[in-house]
């Protein structure tokens, strides 16, 4: 192998290390995704953006959750096209373990069937006032 080939695919391997590295906590994704509405302790704000801790809502059945994370709904935008399966299930599984909250984790494939139900137009969120 040349010089240049060898070197070339020593920085790729570097850079996905890197990439690895920097991968987004589950904490940084709540805070850099929900945590303008919804707050870093998850007590949202009264009268105009819920709460998640203790939220049967958010510790119950996943699927709904799921499906208004990904479509959205009345204010809450739309996180599809933003966040990545593994991503979404990062943060979802925080919120639903974080605060007292006992919800089950959620995984990627979770996700990936969610988004799959939702481009298909079996299931919508309702779609209710509040979040």
């Amino acid at each position: 192998m040349s010089r240049s080939i060898v070197f070339l695919a020593g920085v790729l391997a570097a850079s996905a290390v890197s990439a690895a590295a920097f991968a987004a906590t589950p904490s940084a994704l709540f805070n850099d995704n929900c945590s303008a509405c919804h707050q870093t302790t998850g007590k949202g704000v009264k009268g105009a953006f819920p709460a998640l801790a203790g939220d049967p809502f958010v510790q119950g059945d996943p699927a709904p959750m799921m499906a208004t994370v990904l479509a959205g709904r009345a204010g809450m935008p739309s996180f599809k096209d933003d966040l990545n399966d593994l991503e979404l299930a990062s943060v979802l599984t925080y919120v639903r373990t974080s605060w007292g909250n006992k919800g089950k984790p959620v995984s990627a494939s979770d996700i990936a069937a969610a988004r799959a139900k939702l481009k298909s137009g079996k299931k919508k969120p309702a779609s209710l006032q509040a979040h």
